[in-house]
């Protein structure tokens, strides 16, 4: 199979395994590894010239012998109490050897110059070799269409369980992972709340919109958002350098009609662009695009940018991590050569027409006390115009507080 179709298939493949995994209840919070922990797989070792080959239960691994020293886990090398280096890498001689190698009990042992000793599991070794981590997952996903969603009938949590329960934050947190959305049912219909239940999961991100923020459409803010127009679907704060990780939304009131929320995976939309044409995907994922928020305002004034492609990919496994997409935000694009501009642009249209396409559309209807997280690094939120008054409160959250509460749940993120 050759590196560009493998690369296409992987993301299929993987999510297949997601899908059996959940259909048949198997944990998903497992780190894959190439060989189980109970394998009695004898292992090879070979001195190359500037690197280490250990081939441990059939997979071949390579490993640079200045990193060998620098991921010493001996006491002297490594805290094991605070999970931090001692050592210090600069003093390690770049053409560093060791004098001794060898396997003893399921460790690799390494004497270097000097007389320090190095002792690393091999499953250790498994676990962290770029030939492992070049074939999996920092973060599984389901990607999903509208029918896909409804079909996986993901259940809410609810509120007194929710604010009481981990095991109910656990699989909530699953979920999130998972769909890049997750709700909570029966909160009650106020601004504190509101702010009660995203703390159980995060730290709240303050912004220039403030810490909690409570909004009609009364333009009060430089932004749409503030108005009864409809909303097509955008990644928000595109505009900063590192955009916002989760958004919260809880509609606490509405008079009126329409104002639905728009839901779409964008990852769902930009592995379909990798499948069809990998030229575009690869356009996306590298040329950067600017977005601006300029505000002037009696009571606010900010003009903040940030820079970075649409697509945002791990360069070793090749794994979607971030999508920035906001037309509304979208700047003067003025730091690509012409000759990349068509291109960019026909790259562009074609992940617009798969993000558009309605069978990608999940449209939810936000009453008082469902409160929605959704994944601003993926899922794209937009809106049905509306009447009447329509009151909403929520707020950003961090995203490396968010998956720090899922790792120490177990989960993988």
């Amino acid at each position: 199979m050759s590196i560009m179709l493998h690369r296409i298939l992987r993301p299929a493949l993987k999510q297949a395994q997601l899908l059996s995994a959940v259909k048949n209840k198997q944990p998903l919070w497992r780190h894959e590894t190439l060989v189980s922990a109970s394998s009695a797989c004898d292992a090879t070792i070979r001195s190359l010239e500037d690197c280490l080959e250990v081939n441990y239960g059939g997979a071949p691994m390579w490993f640079n012998y200045v990193w060998l020293r620098d991921h010493c886990r001996s006491d002297a090398s490594y805290n094991s109490s605070t999970n931090q280096r001692n050592l210090d890498t600069a003093s390690i001689d770049l053409s560093i050897r060791p004098d001794n190698t060898t396997v003893q009990d399921g460790h690799l042992v390494l004497t270097w110059p000097g007389g320090h000793v190095s002792k690393y599991s091999l499953s250790w070794l498994a676990e962290n070799s770029y030939e492992k981590n070049k074939q999996s997952t920092i973060q599984p996903r389901i990607l999903w269409n509208s029918d896909t969603y409804k079909k996986a009938n993901i259940p809410s949590a609810k509120w007194k369980s929710f604010m009481s329960c981990d095991d109910e934050v656990k699989n909530f947190l699953q979920n999130y992972l998972l769909y890049g959305i997750a709700f909570v049912d029966d909160v009650p219909a106020t601004v504190e709340a509101t702010e009660a239940v995203t703390q159980r999961v995060s730290l709240i991100r303050e912004t220039t919109y403030g810490r909690m923020w409570c909004f009609t459409s009364d333009f009060s803010r430089g932004d749409s958002a503030y108005s009864q127009l409809g909303l097509d679907r955008h990644t928000d704060t595109s505009y900063f350098q590192e955009p916002c990780g989760i958004q919260v939304f809880h509609c606490l009131k509405h008079e009126g009609t329409g104002g639905r929320t728009l839901l779409v995976d964008g990852f769902y939309a930009a592995e379909k662009v990798r499948q069809q044409s990998p030229e575009n995907f690869e356009l996306l994922a590298k040329v950067p695009i600017r977005h601006e928020y300029i505000e002037k305002s009696e009571n606010h004034r900010n003009h903040m940018t940030g820079i970075g492609p649409v697509l945002n990919v791990y360069p070793w496994n090749d794994e979607m991590y971030l999508i920035r997409y906001n037309n509304y935000d979208r700047s003067v694009i003025n730091i690509v050569p012409h000759d990349l501009v068509r291109r960019w642009y026909v790259a562009h249209r074609e992940l617009t027409d798969e993000l558009r396409r309605p069978e990608n559309e999940l449209w939810v209807k936000l009453t008082p006390g469902k409160v929605i997280f959704i994944d601003n690094w993926r899922v794209m939120h937009g809106r049905d115009s509306f009447t009447g008054l329509r009151q909403l409160c929520g707020c950003y959250l961090t995203r490396d507080d968010v998956l720090s509460s899922a790792r120490v749940f177990g989960l993988q993120a």
